[in-house]
């Protein structure tokens, strides 16, 4: 068996994530207590409600604490991956698996992203649709046009956001823009396309404003020796030698995710088991729809632990 983890990103959180995990489990209970980003994490992941839950600026720090709490209990039991990745989000807690960044180190970060991602577009309407059964090439035509239909206008950004497996792609920006890609996806053969719940037109140039101010951030910054390889978001592969972590993050904020590539990286490489770490299972339905071949376990409550462990066992 070769095992990797894949970590949830935005949009997975649930309200009542990890309360029964901060329960059974010292070293979870012991990440949400520390964690300290200027609101209570646990209150927010347990009670919620969901609409503070969902804000960006609380979102990112409760699942990536979710996220640091759950790799220490599976690391307890010995059960620690080859290589990682994670979606967005997702991507801090993969580094924070590697050794890259540390526990608190990666809490306080995430809020610091959250934040400045969600003061970046603040009053501006933008949009996010998700954009079934139609290939790249197309999706990028259809941007394309839009950026030149609508090139006298100034709020014209629609941009690819996710490629998350086959068949299924996000866009995002503008919302006037995304609404007349939809149009145009459409009629290029899309068979749906569906308005997706978030707070702000992620991983398109509208971030600029937040990756700046993660670049500042990231100075201040010390970053650990990786100890397993983590597949990079803008690049569906490890980095390589002349890749900085810093930058790659940075970037990260403000272009496409190539999340599928990942998957079909870690297929390549000989990975046939997956544990998904994080509230929902969206994650393990874009292996099912990659790489098939290779078993997907999800991790969100303690009964998964167990049933985890004792699968891993046998």
């Amino acid at each position: 068996m070769k095992l990797g983890f894949l970590y949830a990103g935005q949009g997975s959180q649930a309200v009542g994530m990890g309360k029964d995990l901060y329960e059974a489990y010292p070293e979870f209970k012991a990440v949400m207590d520390s964690a300290n980003v200027g609101f209570d994490v646990k209150d927010v992941c347990f009670n919620g409600p969901a609409e503070v839950l969902n804000e960006t600026k609380y979102t990112q720090p409760c699942m990536v604490a979710f996220a640091v709490g759950v790799t220490k209990i599976l690391k307890n039991k010995g059960i620690v991956p080859e290589m990682a990745a994670g979606l967005s989000l997702g991507e801090y807690s993969a580094l924070n698996a590697a050794g890259v960044l540390t526990d608190e180190q990666v809490i306080s970060l995430v809020a610091f992203r959250g934040k400045s991602m969600q003061e970046a577009v603040s009053g501006r309407d933008c949009k996010m649709i998700a954009v079934l059964n139609l290939d790249r090439d197309k999706i990028f035509e259809a941007c394309a046009r839009v950026k030149e239909e609508m090139k006298d206008e100034e709020l014209n950004v629609c941009e690819p956001a996710n490629f998350n497996c086959p068949g299924q792609i996000t866009v995002s920006g503008d919302a006037a823009a995304v609404d007349r890609a939809g149009e145009i996806m459409k009629e290029l053969g899309a068979k749906r396309v569906i308005p997706v719940k978030v707070s702000g037109p992620f991983h398109t140039s509208l971030m600029k404003p937040a990756g700046d101010k993660l670049k500042e951030r990231f100075k201040e910054e010390s970053f650990g020796e990786m100890q397993f390889p983590v597949l990079f978001n803008t690049l569906g592969a490890p980095k390589k030698d002349e890749d900085s972590i810093p930058e790659l993050l940075e970037k990260q904020v403000q272009s496409s995710v190539y999340f599928e590539d990942s998957i079909r990286y870690m297929a390549e490489n000989g990975i046939d088991t997956i544990v998904e770490i994080g509230p929902g299972k969206a994650l393990s339905k874009f292996v099912a729809k990659t790489a098939p071949e290779i078993k997907v376990y999800n991790v969100e409550n303690a009964a998964d632990v167990d049933a985890l462990v004792e699968a891993l066992a046998q």
